[in-house]
């Protein structure tokens, strides 16, 4: 990894990469940004638009368009990249797609001699950032996908409306696979230091658990919302990127719910989900693992059997693929 300067190398230039990079433009997180698309001339025209800003912005950024031989010494490499869902595609199938996409993208990043963090973006994120784990070969600290931190700001965000309360003094978490089984387990939520069962027992005509679970609900259901109204999510995860990418560079050790590889936490394995994890300088330094009620961890368990099979079918689909295919199969254990 680099010892002077802050590098980060984008690959995928759509919306949610181009909110990644407005947001870091603006918050001087890199010194330099190097962007890489399939679309050449997308990522050439990218890089000018954000330049020209420079000059109403505090940030000196080197920002240019450029190749996979620039990953060398960069330190975060953020990958937004992947293909559209298309009509009447099912989920495997479009993951199996992005699969492709992948097994394209990490043996040219690795084969540049890149030693830094991956940080993965593209849906459905846990399985991607598991294929990464796989492609590259890195250990399991330097693989990580944005897991459920857009979920969890939106959880909090929603609770200090409710609770009247800044959502930075709310302390809880959406844990699981980003998708339809996430859940928020309410026995470790706290506002400020004090437990949001106890507030609910203090107040019982002014807060209700019902509400409680239409926040998560809502916080499920968001981006189905979002996506209904505008088509398509990344504002939210574009800074939610930003903010993991500032988390690693700073050394912060600061606790995020990413997806990162479980070695026996809760009792799984070889699973890539999203969880509190203390994240710095060298990627994921120590998963924290919640005390868990028996209901919140079967929920736990079924977002890990869920993510599970379809890594496996989306392998077998591989096994038919070309070379490309091949070769994840191969870097799979």
């Amino acid at each position: 990894m680099k010892s002077t300067g802050k590098k980060v190398v984008l690959i995928g230039t759509g919306m949610v990469g181009m909110s990644f990079a407005y947001s870091a433009l603006n918050q001087h997180i890199c010194d330099e940004l190097v962007l890489i698309d399939i679309d050449t001339l997308r990522a050439q025209g990218e890089a000018m638009d954000l330049n020209h800003g420079l000059a109403f912005s505090s940030a000196s950024m080197k920002i240019s368009p450029g190749d996979y031989s620039q990953c060398k010494d960069a330190d975060i490499v953020v990958i937004c990249a992947g293909v559209n869902q298309q009509d009447k595609e099912s989920r495997l199938e479009l993951l199996g797609r992005n699969a492709q996409v992948f097994c394209s993208i990490v043996p040219q990043v690795v084969s540049s001699g890149f030693r830094g963090i991956f940080l993965v973006a593209t849906n459905p994120v846990d399985i991607m950032t598991r294929i990464t784990y796989e492609l590259s070969g890195f250990e399991e600290g330097r693989v990580i996908g944005t897991g459920t931190t857009l979920d969890t700001a939106r959880l909090r965000y929603l609770m200090g409306e409710y609770f009247r309360l800044d959502p930075r003094n709310v302390h809880a978490y959406v844990i699981g696979e980003h998708g339809d089984s996430e859940f928020t387990p309410w026995s470790q939520a706290l506002l400020a230091t004090k437990p949001v069962y106890n507030v609910l027992e203090d107040n019982p005509d002014k807060f209700f658990f019902s509400d409680l679970e239409n926040i998560s609900n809502e916080v499920r259901l968001a981006a189905h919302k979002i996506i209904k109204a505008k088509r398509a999510t990344y504002y939210g995860i574009g800074m939610s990127i930003n903010r993991i990418v500032r988390a690693i560079l700073s050394d912060e050790q600061s606790v995020l719910t990413v997806s990162g590889l479980l070695r026996g936490e809760y009792g799984r394995r070889d699973v890539f989900i999203g969880n509190p994890c203390i994240i710095g300088r060298d990627g994921i330094n120590r998963t924290i693992e919640l005390t868990l009620t028996k209901e919140e961890l079967e929920k736990f368990h079924n977002s890990c059997d869920i993510i599970d099979r379809c890594f496996s079918d989306v392998k077998g689909r591989l096994k038919k693929a070309s070379p490309q295919g091949e070769g994840f199969l191969k870097a799979s254990p």
